[in-house]
């Protein structure tokens, strides 16, 4: 997401000041994980990440302006966390088990997220939205490369990363933050039959 040049003029342009901002980031996503955008505070971000009020405006100019720049960077995360465990992969269909495992995992760990990212549908439609197409996009690309050296069957669509998303989406809201105790490999190797049996190169005629 483009940063605005009041956003850039607020960037950190220290270490410190990095180490501050990731703070108050890191703060927000309790606040806002465990209260909502609603009722969780600037005070409380502040009081939560152990810094002065004055520091939360050093970085940031209202609480809409963090919650915006949590949503980018819990988007990052995601990205970031799942990208070099893909890199593993042994062919194409194989990227997708191992990028459903990765958010599994990732949403174990950060189980904030969900309401996080729900709750920016109606706080900041933009970020909302560019969540989920850039994630699309990305799957989109993946599916694109696998075809490309023959290992997927269908010719790579919009829908097919939609829905790979959609099924990601619901999966680590069932099995990553609803209930944990169901190992992620079973269940990313369930779907990947399912994708496989799908878009499969040996789907193929």
């Amino acid at each position: 997401m483009a940063q605005s040049g009041d956003e850039r003029d607020k960037a950190p342009r220290t270490a410190r000041g990095e180490r501050t901002r990731r703070a108050l980031l890191a703060a927000a996503a309790e606040e806002f994980g465990e209260k909502g955008f609603h009722e969780g505070s600037i005070s409380g971000i502040t009081r939560r990440a152990g810094c002065a009020l004055g520091s939360f405006y050093t970085y940031f100019d209202t609480k809409d302006d963090i919650f915006r720049a949590l949503v980018a960077d819990m988007s990052g995360q995601v990205r970031d966390y799942v990208a070099p465990r893909i890199a593993q992969a042994r062919d194409g269909i194989d990227a997708e088990r191992l990028g459903l495992l990765s958010f599994l995992e990732f949403a174990r760990g950060h189980k904030e997220i969900y309401r996080i990212i729900d709750e920016a549908e109606f706080v900041d439609q933009a970020a909302y939205r560019n969540h989920y197409e850039s994630t699309a996009a990305r799957i989109l690309v993946r599916l694109q490369e696998a075809a490309a050296r023959g290992e997927v069957g269908a010719e790579p669509d919009e829908v097919h990363a939609w829905a790979i998303m959609g099924m990601n989406v619901f999966l680590g809201l069932r099995f990553g933050v609803w209930d944990d105790s169901r190992p992620a490999e079973e269940v990313a190797g369930i779907v990947n039959g399912l994708i496989e049996r799908g878009i499969g190169a040996s789907g193929r005629d």
